[in-house]
């Protein structure tokens, strides 16, 4: 047995067990528990300090294991998991009674995606449970696209599956009527569209449960004050760091949001004043990490 095959068998008892375990997506690292143990989901919530309005997607290894948990699985989905799947788009659809009603801030509906790394694939596999998994990180802060991001004592352990190639979170789309965009990611909109008819562009979350995570109005944050600058716009004064498009972060939207959470995270380390990075386009391209952004320099 190789070492990557007995950390996944261990990671994966300790799922079964009941305990948290940290493990690699190719958007970011997730927090993860079995999802049907409300018990070892509301460890989740406990270790992040997460809200209960705040609902978990549940990574699945299979179509065929998200229908299990959907009590509808519309044309659109069967669509859009074929296409996607395994890769960052979570789609939220009617959830069956078997998911605890803490996975999804006990809403009728349930976010489900299948990801794109051959680590956490195997661990639901070996663990033959679905894994409900926010980011490893603590409620609101920057998430963590390597093993050593994560932060200590959060999961009982941590699978190192490398750096994350997405970077930033997933697409979250809802299907339950309407299809309508709760979170952006990488997956351009027009793109998504394109296969399944015309998208709406959820609100802002209103108070009570969120209809999808990263919905809170601060989010993403590093722990140094981040500003959001026009191109050209001086930063501010001090010790800091400025981030410019083509300069220090990469000019390509998925080049750039592959880099952006381990580049702060990294700037983070320096003790600065402030970070300040300049604003990318508003294209459908860079919608994600433009939320990711507008979010982590949110000031409430």
């Amino acid at each position: 047995m190789s070492a990557d095959q007995t950390s996944v068998a261990h990671a994966a008892e300790l799922i079964r067990a009941g305990r948290l375990v940290a493990f690699p997506t190719e958007t970011v690292y997730g927090l993860g528990a079995n999802a049907l143990d409300a018990a070892a989901v509301e460890r989740i919530f406990a270790a992040k300090r997460r809200p209960r309005s705040s609902p978990l997607i549940v990574h699945v290894d299979s179509i065929a294991m998200a229908q299990t948990l959907a009590a509808d699985w519309p044309e659109a989905a069967e669509v859009l998991a074929h296409h996607y799947w395994p890769g960052p788009l979570t789609l939220v659809v009617p959830k069956r009674s078997v998911v605890p009603d803490i996975v999804t801030a006990g809403l009728p509906t349930v976010g489900l995606r299948m990801p794109a790394h051959a680590l956490a694939l195997d661990l639901i596999r070996t663990a033959q449970v679905p894994i409900a998994a926010p980011s490893a990180n603590r409620f609101t802060e920057l998430s963590p696209t390597a093993a050593e991001d994560v932060p200590g004592e959060l999961a009982d352990f941590v699978l190192d599956g490398g750096p994350a190639r997405v970077g930033i979170e997933s697409t979250v789309l809802s299907l339950e009527g309407v299809p309508l965009l709760l979170r952006p990611g990488v997956i351009p909109l027009p793109e998504i569209e394109s296969l399944i008819g015309p998208v709406a562009i959820a609100e802002a979350a209103a108070e009570g449960p969120h209809p999808s995570p990263g919905m809170h109005l601060r989010h993403y944050r590093p722990a140094t004050s981040l500003y959001l600058i026009s191109p050209g716009s001086p930063p501010p004064e001090g010790r800091g760091a400025c981030l410019r498009l083509g300069r220090e972060m990469p000019a390509d939207p998925r080049e750039y949001a592959a880099v952006l959470y381990r580049t702060l995270h990294c700037l983070d380390g320096e003790h600065l004043e402030w970070i300040a990075v300049e604003c990318p386009p508003e294209t459908p391209e860079w919608a994600g990490v433009l939320d990711r952004l507008r979010r982590a320099a949110a000031n409430l």
